[in-house]
């Protein structure tokens, strides 16, 4: 359990690029003197160092062991200028998201610049139930929703969220299967989005991107037209990451 606790709170911090104790708390199960002891004990130890008052990132001990960097900021400053051109391509808004603690959390929105209409779905955390980044994240991590903790706690936001458990695995079945997510007016009336994991397992499976837009625009058509460009894009970020395999690399996607 100590352990967990731990390996938690770096995974928060690495992916937040830098956090505080409040930060820390917000997106875990941990009071306060608990999170305030264990950051100072990963202080102490060299992999967590003070950046600011009250705020922390990832110590140099920790980036020497790991050599790699998976915070906000690195995966946005290589992903962004993707989501941009689809954008662009498709005059919808495009978002990244990622698991943070035991929510899924919208971290970059990219939106046309055309003038056009379209939906920003904004930032921040997402029901793992009712929203298309986050089950495109719950369907490829099993132990991330745990049905008895689930029972009769999901929240209907519209009459069409999916609150039953079993329909809700079904579901999931079908995501996995298709390898991509959509959310039709269960969040919200007149929006709709569509999301994919960024791999399928892995640190991949902790992040999807994908479009959202009002159900106007995002007809069932437009849908099945836009699903296999998102998967694409996922595939394209997941090689450049060195998560998976792709048939072509980032730059050489077609417009």
């Amino acid at each position: 359990m100590h352990l967990e606790r731990i390996t938690g709170i770096l995974e928060i911090v690495g992916q937040k690029g830098e956090a505080s104790v409040a930060d820390i708390c917000a997106h875990s199960d941990l009071p306060k003197p608990s999170a305030y002891r264990l950051v100072q004990d990963l202080v102490s130890v060299g992999l967590l160092e003070p950046v600011a008052r009250g705020r922390f990132a990832i110590g140099t001990r920790l980036k020497g062991i790991t050599h790699s960097d998976h915070s906000d900021s690195a995966l946005v400053e290589l992903i962004a200028p993707v989501l941009r051109q689809a954008a662009a391509e498709v005059g919808a808004a495009f978002f990244l998201s990622r698991l943070r603690g035991r929510s899924v959390e919208i971290i970059h929105v990219e939106t046309p610049d055309t003038g056009v209409s379209y939906l920003h779905p904004g930032l921040g955390k997402r029901p793992l139930h009712a929203c298309s980044c986050s089950k495109a994240v719950a369907a490829f991590s099993p132990d991330l929703f745990r049905t008895g903790e689930m029972e009769g706690r999901l929240r209907a936001y519209t009459e069409f969220t999916l609150t039953d458990l079993k329909d809700l695995q079904a579901e999931f079945e079908t995501i996995r299967a298709q390898g991509f997510a959509e959310c039709v007016e269960e969040i919200e009336r007149g929006m709709c989005s569509l999301a994919a994991p960024i791999a399928p397992a892995g640190a991949g499976a902790t992040m999807s991107i994908g479009a959202t837009g009002s159900t106007r625009v995002f007809t069932p058509k437009f849908r099945e037209a836009l699903a296999p460009k998102i998967q694409q894009i996922a595939r394209e970020i997941s090689a450049s990451l060195h998560w998976d395999a792709a048939p072509q690399p980032l730059e050489a996607r077609p417009s």
